[in-house]
């Protein structure tokens, strides 16, 4: 089937560093011959600048064209429906590399002009929504005019190869399938920490800070991996429902059970000196599932930390105070799993060091890029990558309590230094 790229916002940062990166090289596999993109801007547009950051520009040959257009106005959509001219046998994947607060306008003209038939499919990134009102409000008005199958939301963190291996590892590993469960796992931790800091996205960021940017989606997406059953046969289209499913069980967040930070320089940078905006939050979950009830769960992210890293600690219950226990699940920057162990020091003596053992893929490996697989999947309808908008509403529900509780304006914020450490910051009384 020949596939039409419709790309909003293809001047963008998102369009021109990830996006075309990603499709140059589906194109380059020679799977995806019948691929052609059009991208749609405010303004004439070079072919060539949308492509600084492919290496292969000569793949795009007759593959990329460009639209200019106001989107603001209703007129221009019929004519970029005329310029589309999709016909039967082909389908028109739109995506939409703008702005949250553009997404609602576009699908209500994409709809308007007839965009919405059985062989459109729109995919748009987080945030969805800034709170469980507005996630309601954006669901209601894409449902109205596509059908929820129609809808990829794009949560690039599911397509990290690791992420799909934490399904794969857990599936098939009898070591793993065994102990997953609160008899022998003690606690829960997902970090995401970065190194930098905002890098001057002010307007973004004080919409949004650290809760809806990386928790709402990202780490609730991998704690849903994490807690939910798996598939012994590895069915990855049932993958959203078990999401859901877990989601489910987690009982709404304490907001007494959060620490939100904010690092040095932030209200500087963003030039306001009352900012209350968090650039970092740690915060902790229970599950009422059965096999997790007892079981802390905590999620941080941060900016401006002291190293780059997601993972998922599982730590394991342990029959002496002095044992290892954590299995670690590597999601970037370096992707892989390791069981912290215990080690004899070589020699005459008794010392003990920490080693890691566990799987890392070899030098040289080549993993696909999560937004290749974002778009490869949404071309096969694959859906098990996307977040489902029940799995979007249920994390709102989970999180809301803590945007109440913020929006009183009387949480304490803490200021952290740049390069604090994840820990430190959460010690801090």
């Amino acid at each position: 089937m020949h596939t039409k790229l419709l790309i909003f916002g293809i001047t963008g940062d998102l369009s021109t560093k990830k996006l075309l990166p990603a499709v140059e090289q589906i194109i380059s596999t020679g799977e995806f011959n019948d691929l052609s993109i059009i991208g749609v801007s405010r303004r004439e547009i070079n072919t060539d600048d949308l492509l600084v950051n492919c290496q292969n520009k000569d793949l795009f040959n007759e593959k990329l064209s460009t639209f200019t257009m106001d989107m603001l106005n209703s007129i221009e959509y019929q004519k970029l429906s005329d310029y589309i001219a999709l016909q039967e046998g082909e389908q028109l994947l739109v995506y939409l590399a703008v702005p949250p607060a553009a997404v609602a306008q576009i699908i209500e003209q994409l709809g308007m002009v007839g965009l919405n038939t059985q062989n459109v499919k729109i995919l748009f990134e987080k945030p969805f929504g800034s709170d469980l009102m507005s996630a309601i409000q954006i669901n209601d008005m894409t449902t109205q005019h596509y059908r929820e199958e129609q809808i990829y939301r794009i949560d690039h963190f599911l397509a990290k190869e690791m992420a799909q291996n934490l399904v794969t590892i857990r599936a098939k590993n009898s070591l793993f399938s065994q102990i997953w469960q609160n008899n022998l796992i003690s606690s829960i931790t997902i970090v995401a920490s970065e190194t930098i800091d905002i890098e001057g996205r002010a307007n973004f960021y004080e919409q949004t800070g650290a809760l809806r940017d990386v928790v709402q989606g990202h780490l609730m997406q991998l704690l849903a991996l994490t807690l939910m059953d798996v598939p012994t046969d590895c069915e990855w289209d049932k993958l959203p429902q078990m999401r859901l499913k877990a989601l489910q069980m987690l009982s709404p967040a304490n907001p007494q059970h959060v620490t939100r930070g904010q690092y040095e320089g932030y209200r500087d940078e963003v030039v306001n000196p009352d900012s209350q905006v968090e650039t970092f939050v740690s915060l902790g979950l229970e599950s009422t599932d059965p096999k997790w009830v007892g079981v802390p769960i905590k999620l941080m992210t941060g900016k401006a930390l002291d190293k780059k890293t997601t993972e998922i600690r599982i730590h394991i219950k342990k029959t002496d105070k002095s044992q290892s226990d954590c299995l670690v699940f590597s999601i970037q920057p370096n992707e892989g799993v390791g069981l912290e162990l215990l080690i004899k020091k070589p020699g005459y003596g008794s010392e003990l060091e920490m080693h890691r053992f566990g799987f890392d893929y070899p030098d040289g490996s080549v993993l696909p890029d999560a937004y290749e697989r974002v778009l490869v999947d949404a071309i096969s309808s694959r859906r098990s990558l996307f977040t489902s908008s029940e799995e979007v509403l249920e994390s709102w529900t989970i999180l809301q309590p803590i945007l109440d509780s913020w929006s009183s304006g009387d949480v304490p914020l803490k200021i952290y230094p740049k390069g604090a450490s994840v820990d430190s910051i959460v010690s801090v009384e």
